[in-house]
């Protein structure tokens, strides 16, 4: 069924033209309303009814979903038209940036995935002084309290309060993890409250070690945080205890933590194809460098992720070299879509050279203020917004580029991940060039839409295409779009491409990198002593580099564009050594002969017949090990079975 557009002009604020967009979307477009979201909601409530409508308003978001409560029906789609294009001091033709904005609203977004998670309401509260105390009191009646004073034992006496409205602990918390719903903390010095007796309570004995589980934390020490990037950590609360109104907003967001919560799964992983490590030798650590809250741990020769901790900042997506844990919110094939969709709607609305603004919620009030009061938009940057801004990596910025899109600007948030979104811009930069790829970091609307209007886009690519498969696979192919002439390109330190390099004089073709090698991208050759390499599958996890016993093994971090890196080829090979018995081809004729030398001279092979067991294959060297006269396998003759006739002689013998 065809979707039908309800569009508004926003009081006659901005031009809608609205033939032309359902000729250039294949939507049905009614002619704009001025008061949707008010005179005219009637039009909003028949769209509504219908089921097949998208509402071009997100200002009203509250309003339309208060009237889909009313009438009963779901939510329709909305699309802001208004703040992202028309809305927009740029002269030019509009109609492309409305037209890929209206076509990517089409993509239906994946369902999220998401797990329970339960809290009691069992509150434990660390602090000191009357911040703590009334933080105690207001939340006793909301929550299952402990506040646990870390005091010295006189000024904890002091503060003790008589009133039993919540538990009164004192001590030092050793160790804290887990989140919300179930945080783990070890308290050591343990005293609680013993309230038998006549006159002041009084502490039990202390003891150290002491466990226990709550469902949420509120730190109120004004001390270092719990955890890292504390302020992803859900159901953890931290506030200057000498700062009344962050006490009380703290308060207040921990008395509304009890019940079922949803805590999405931001991220899917593939420990298969994991390069952490392998045989105890650790290769790529790329995710777990970057995880700001901690959630990714090592888990033998692959990393886990913690999905109570994880806060879905796509750091590790972005940067994993193999895919083993890719963003999962949306899924990175969704985003790929996304992009694709958005450049070839704007390229078949007749557009030119379109510019792709990437932002997160912070960038889309930026948007919203810059086209309320500001200049808007140029006509011809298309926003896109993402939850994560980390998530949005290298790989996919060429696939954009490759679709069509000129330049790629990414908007940094207050909450972006600076230091993995820059690594992610330096290799796309390395491999599309400098001027394709920006970093918007300003938090002033003005200075943005100024930066953008002021800014000339390069030429895009002259045949735009839309690559499939995997991060690397799309990278691959739209390098090579974006670079028809070149051939290898460099890369930075880290960079997940890349060449191996062997010292031929240090390798002995042990294959020790073969066998450790995750992804295949070294090989051997059954029938001859040979060291393959195919470029293309390398993850420069650098196990090969860690493991090879004569250090010959080195990386080169660059992008082989040409068809050879697809295929394999020999980084070493030696003659094999013919056994000196039947002829068979085994080892390296280099390291037998170099083997013979060095034990010519041992006491253990004086004997030349040791020494040619040296240069015999498997089964001749056993076959000679069995038939020498000083076999160590050989044991005593055994013994004859004794008979009755034995038994017999030694009786005439008596």
């Amino acid at each position: 069924m065809a979707k039908t557009l309800i569009t508004c002009d926003c009081a006659g604020s901005q031009r809608i033209d609205s033939d032309a967009l359902a000729e250039s979307t294949g939507l049905t477009v009614m002619q704009p309303c001025s008061a949707l979201c008010t005179t005219q909601i009637d039009r909003a409530a028949k769209a509504l009814n219908t089921g097949d409508a998208i509402l071009c308003c997100t200002q009203e978001e509250r309003v339309f979903t208060e009237l889909a409560e009313e009438l009963g029906q779901p939510s329709a789609p909305l699309l802001d038209l208004r703040d992202r294009a028309g809305w927009s001091d740029d002269p030019r033709d509009k109609l492309p940036k409305m037209s890929a904005l209206a076509t990517e609203a089409l993509l239906e977004a994946p369902a999220e995935k998401t797990i329970d998670v339960g809290s009691e309401g069992l509150c434990l509260i660390l602090g000191r002084g009357p911040a703590a105390l009334e933080a105690a009191a207001q939340l006793k009646d909301h929550l299952s309290v402990t506040l646990l004073i870390e005091d010295s034992m006189t000024e904890a006496d002091d503060n003790l309060p008589e009133l039993r409205g919540y538990d009164l602990i004192s001590g030092k918390l050793r160790r804290a993890k887990g989140a919300l719903g179930q945080f783990e903390v070890v308290i050591d010095a343990l005293r609680q409250v013993d309230p038998r007796g006549r006159g002041p309570l009084t502490w039990t004995d202390p003891r150290d070690g002491a466990r226990s589980q709550c469902d949420l934390i509120l730190d109120l020490r004004g001390d270092t945080p719990l955890f890292p990037a504390h302020e992803k950590r859900e159901g953890y609360l931290r506030a200057d205890p000498a700062h009344p109104p962050a006490v009380a907003a703290a308060v207040l967001a921990a008395s509304h933590l009890v019940g079922t919560f949803e805590q999405p799964l931001y991220v899917r992983t593939e420990p298969l194809l994991c390069a952490h490590s392998r045989a105890g030798q650790t290769g790529c650590t790329a995710c777990l460098d970057l995880c700001p809250t901690g959630a990714i741990t090592p888990d033998g020769d692959h990393v886990t992720v913690d999905p109570m901790i994880c806060a879905g900042c796509g750091a590790c997506s972005s940067a994993c070299p193999s895919g083993a844990i890719s963003y999962d919110a949306p899924p990175v094939d969704f985003t790929m879509r996304r992009v694709q969709t958005l450049a070839r709607a704007y390229l078949e609305a007749n557009g030119e050279a379109p510019r792709l603004l990437v932002h997160d919620d912070h960038g889309a009030e930026m948007i919203r203020l810059a086209a309320r009061h500001g200049r808007g938009l140029p006509a011809d940057v298309i926003p896109m917004h993402l939850p994560a801004l980390a998530a949005f990596g290298h790989a996919e910025a060429l696939a954009a580029l490759a679709a069509g899109f000129a330049d790629v600007s990414l908007l940094l948030g207050p909450k972006a991940d600076r230091d993995a979104i820059e690594a992610q811009i330096a290799l796309a930069r390395a491999i599309a060039g400098d001027a394709r790829m920006m970093l918007i970091d300003t938090p002033d609307p003005d200075a943005l839409t100024d930066l953008l209007y002021d800014g000339t886009a390069p030429t895009p690519v002259a045949q735009p295409v839309r690559p499939m498969g995997s991060r690397r696979q799309i990278a691959r192919q739209a390098a090579r779009a974006l670079q028809p002439e070149a051939q290898v390109l460099p890369l930075p330190q880290g960079a997940p491409y890349g060449a191996v390099l062997v010292d031929k004089g240090a390798c002995t073709l042990c294959l020790s990198c073969v066998s450790l090698c995750p992804s295949g991208a070294l090989g051997d050759n059954p029938d001859l002593p040979q060291l393959r390499f195919q470029e293309d599958a390398c993850l420069q996890c650098g196990l090969c580099e860690h493991i090879c016993p004569e250090d010959a093994i080195s990386l080169k971090p660059q992008l082989d564009l040409t068809d050879a890196a697809l295929s394999q080829r020999v980084l070493n090979e030696e003659e094999p050594f013919p056994c000196v018995e039947c002829g068979t081809l085994f080892g390296v004729k280099s390291t037998v002969e170099k083997i013979t030398d060095k034990l010519r001279s041992h006491s253990m092979f004086a004997d030349d017949a040791k020494l040619r067991m040296i240069q015999m294959c498997d089964d001749c060297r056993i076959n000679a090990q069995y038939h020498s006269t000083n076999n160590p396998m050989t044991g005593n003759e055994r013994p004859r079975p004794r008979t009755t006739d034995d038994y017999l002689s030694k009786r005439r013998d008596h």
